[in-house]
């Protein structure tokens, strides 16, 4: 897959141009017809093509050729460096023949033949450069994929699949993943995730760092302990490198939000759904797509789905849910007196207990945190969790600070009451506010930062969201790691438009670049009553800034005191 900005009058012959190179490239190659798709969007085309699994670094090559051969055909200036010594020149004779010298030396017909036999036989086969695993977690066996046995010396009746659920979501999916994972556990079997925050087996972290991509999903399905994977799927990680998990018993999709667009020619809370998306075709007839009733674009996003489908909303009473039940659907919703409900596909109807017992929720002014709660009781469902023993979790799970690092942690500190949350887009901040003003007593003050990679409007619209709760102090940050391509600045610059757009006065506004210091500046202004916010993106930051607000806790810190 590949982005090009053509003019917009030389579009459709460049597209027309694009795929008869394509073709006839591949057929010189000996590959199967390939599926071709060109995808307009706002800012260019996205050209993509399909191609023999061994043959996916070659096809990158034959993509790129096939577009500056319809580039110079359509008569468009190109200016090209000199290809580097062993990579390929835009000369058609010199490119045929190198790319037939790439293709030859990355076939692997042994890695291919297994495929084939693992798919004959429906379990699950993982590729990347170093090994080949067939079956997942307990039930798989990995070879190196220099040393890969044949089929006919494969253990076939040792392996299996385990059940495995894909979530995806604008907001809540490590929450989410998370509490699916104790749902399971709950059963005695043992788990493994992985989320933004790392690779976890069995309640350990096995590897630190953003594994919502492939990497992650490998790392889990490939552990021999693991008996229930919970694998976060982020919409980026797919955009560049495809599901690396090729089935699964229950995908998710929890909610869309107005965040990255811009990015490999997502502009819309459709495309964004349609990414999204993806984690369904791992969903066999057998299995459950569990979809958010509350979110519009979701909902109407599900009609093209032809694969089961579970449905859950805040309303155990929304019209989705109530017409999905009486065809047999399975739900989770939260009854008119406040319990959490879950009907299952046979009709059984279980009653889980209150949600604002639940830790999860504070009291249930985490709305959000109500919504992942009954996504994440259908989709453990989905695994084959039993109800029975759900309620004991849903009625602990979030108490500790351990069990949700880096989302909706709190502190209080001499009467002052402090939040840490990841709330990276203007939904997540909004729910993150609205906890707050449950809390609020006296006056409000935020740390805020936004990634660098956001379209101006976004940055804005989180400054409005931040101006709507009326703070009393906004600290703005911009941590260097977040910049992606600004000046150090220029986020904080259209933050403080937002917020002065929304009614708060520049004097309330601070910009302190560095993280750790724009929390400890919010921490040292705030007096007993107050609330202060802090969201904080990045896990070493976060890390830090917990292990502070701990030592300033554990000395019984006090508004006034040394910090």
């Amino acid at each position: 897959m590949l982005e090009i900005a053509p003019p917009a009058t030389a579009r459709d012959a460049l597209i027309a141009a694009w795929r008869a190179h394509v073709l006839a490239l591949s057929a010189d190659l000996g590959w199967p017809l390939p599926a071709l798709n060109a995808r307009a969007h706002r800012t260019g085309v996205t050209l993509a093509m399909t191609a023999p699994l061994d043959q996916l670094l070659t096809a990158t090559e034959v993509n790129e050729w096939a577009v500056l051969r319809a580039w110079q055909q359509c008569g468009l200036p190109l200016a090209l460096a000199p290809a580097a010594p062993g990579y390929i020149s835009y000369a058609r004779r010199r490119t045929a023949t190198m790319l037939r010298l790439l293709a030859s030396s990355a076939a692997q017909p042994a890695s291919q033949s297994l495929a084939a036999a693992a798919a004959a036989r429906s379990l699950p086969c993982l590729i990347d450069d170093e090994q080949l695993t067939i079956g997942a977690g307990r039930g798989g066996r990995s070879w190196p994929i220099d040393a890969l046995p044949r089929p006919d010396a494969v253990p076939w009746d040792a392996l299996h699949d385990i059940p495995t659920a894909l979530i995806t979501g604008s907001n809540g999916k490590t929450t989410t993943v998370r509490l699916v994972a104790a749902l399971g556990a709950a059963t005695g079997v043992t788990t493994g995730h992985c989320c933004t925050d790392g690779i976890v087996v069995a309640g350990e972290t096995v590897d630190g760092g953003d594994y919502s991509g492939p990497a992650g999903a490998r790392g889990v399905l490939r552990d021999p302990r693991v008996g229930f994977a919970v694998l976060e799927t982020a919409r980026g990680g797919m955009l560049r490198r495809g599901l690396a998990a090729p089935r699964a018993r229950v995908a998710a999709l929890l909610n869309v939000s107005a965040d990255h667009f811009g990015e490999w020619g997502i502009h819309d809370l459709g495309g964004i759904a349609d990414a999204k998306l993806t984690v369904a075709k791992a969903v066999g007839p057998d299995g459950m797509v569990v979809l958010n009733a509350d979110d519009p674009v979701v909902a109407a996003r599900a009609q093209a789905l032809s694969v089961p489908l579970g449905w859950f909303a805040l309303d155990d009473g929304h019209p989705r849910l109530v017409a999905h039940r009486s065809q047999g659907g399975a739900t989770c919703g939260i009854d008119k007196d406040g319990e959490v409900v879950l009907t299952t596909a046979r009709g059984e109807r279980h009653r889980l207990g209150p949600v604002d017992e639940m830790p999860l929720t504070v009291s249930g002014s985490a709305r959000y945190n109500c919504a992942n709660i009954v996504a994440a009781v259908l989709i453990a469902s989905g695994l084959g969790v039993p109800p029975d023993g759900m309620a004991a979790v849903l009625t602990r799970f979030g108490a500790a600070r351990t069990d949700n690092p880096g989302r909706l942690e709190r502190w209080t500190l001499g009467g002052v009451t402090v939040l840490m949350d990841y709330a990276h887009n203007p939904d997540g901040l909004e729910g993150l506010l609205a906890v707050a003003q449950h809390d609020r007593v006296e006056r409000l003050a935020l740390a805020l930062g936004q990634a660098g990679n956001r379209e101006d409007d976004a940055i804005l619209a989180l400054g409005a969201v931040a101006a709507r709760a009326k703070p009393e102090l906004v600290v703005l940050k911009d941590p260097a790691s977040f910049l992606r391509g600004r000046t150090p600045g220029e986020v904080p610059a259209l933050l403080a438009r937002g917020l002065v757009a929304g009614g708060v006065a520049p004097e309330r506004i601070r910009t302190i670049l560095d993280e750790t210091d724009a929390v400890r500046a919010a921490i040292q202004w705030a007096q007993p009553g107050d609330v202060v916010v802090l969201p904080v993106h990045a896990m070493a930051a976060r890390r830090r800034v917990a292990e502070w607000l701990d030592a300033l806790q554990a000395r019984d810190w006090r508004p006034g005191d040394p910090c």
